[in-house]
């Protein structure tokens, strides 16, 4: 009789320890199948955001193109600062495309009050106003190395895109490409406050800049840079910051090999 009570207790047991395991693959399949899906479900997701985000970058960043020629570069008024009046001065293009103020140079923070010396009929005229006037076929803009110094990102993106949308509203055919800020010697004083993690940071502005207002980007920086991601030393013309006329062709090159199409 005793022996038959045990049995019974030991069945039980048994029975029981046997119910709890089947119980607890069971959650543990039901738990696994459930974050599979979700992480199927992020995974897919996740790429689906780096696809798109490939796609807005390709379509966005200028990419390698066949040499489009002299003639492509010859449609394009260069709008910029100090950095880019070089390219008339070195006669790297002609000066007639060149558009800056008379003082060489646009500050990106006063663009809206300043004019540019407006080479056609040497007329002094708003940038929209110039636009308007001229409607260019081409725009290439280089402009924030002196911003950099003093302006965060909250105030260079809003007077950018500002200007972008001022040039568009203007000129609505003309097709525009923001280019890339070209780097600093290391040995440029960085008490000047200008330094290329600055410069770094502002490209990626740029760049943001261009996918929000549906322009273009030119990455030429990426020419003019060495392997520590400063102005190779031979490129500048002495004072750290201004290129020599062997960099703007090279800065034209890369804009005749990554054209607009």
């Amino acid at each position: 009789m005793q022996k038959n009570k045990n049995d019974g207790v030991y069945f039980f047991w048994s029975a029981s320890i046997l119910v709890c395991m089947l119980l607890s693959i069971f959650v543990l399949g039901f738990v696994s199948c459930q974050n599979g899906g979700k992480a199927s479900g992020a995974s897919a997701g996740a790429s689906a955001n780096s696809a798109v985000s490939s796609s807005k970058k390709s379509d966005t960043v200028l990419g390698e193109t066949a040499d489009m020629g002299q003639e492509y570069a010859d449609k394009f008024i260069f709008l910029g600062d100090s950095t880019t009046y070089g390219m008339g001065f070195y006669q790297i293009v002609s000066m007639n495309q060149v558009w800056t103020p008379a003082s060489k140079t646009l500050t990106l923070s006063r663009w809206k009050e300043s004019t540019i010396d407006y080479p056609d009929d040497n007329s002094e005229l708003s940038i929209p106003d110039a636009v308007t006037k001229k409607q260019p076929e081409y725009m290439l803009i280089t402009l924030g190395v002196n911003g950099v110094s003093f302006m965060d990102e909250e105030y260079f993106v809003t007077e950018y895109t500002d200007l972008v949308n001022a040039v568009k509203a203007a000129s609505p055919n003309t097709k525009i490409i923001l280019n890339s800020i070209y780097p600093v010697s290391v040995n440029y004083p960085a008490s000047n406050g200008i330094t290329n993690e600055k410069i770094d940071a502002a490209n990626k502005w740029i760049l943001g800049i261009a996918k929000s207002t549906n322009v273009k980007y030119l990455d030429s920086e990426s020419v003019l840079k060495d392997s520590t991601g400063n102005l190779v030393e031979t490129y500048h013309n002495g004072d750290f910051i201004h290129l020599t006329a062997d960099s703007f062709k090279l800065v034209i090159n890369y804009l005749r090999t990554h054209g607009y199409q």
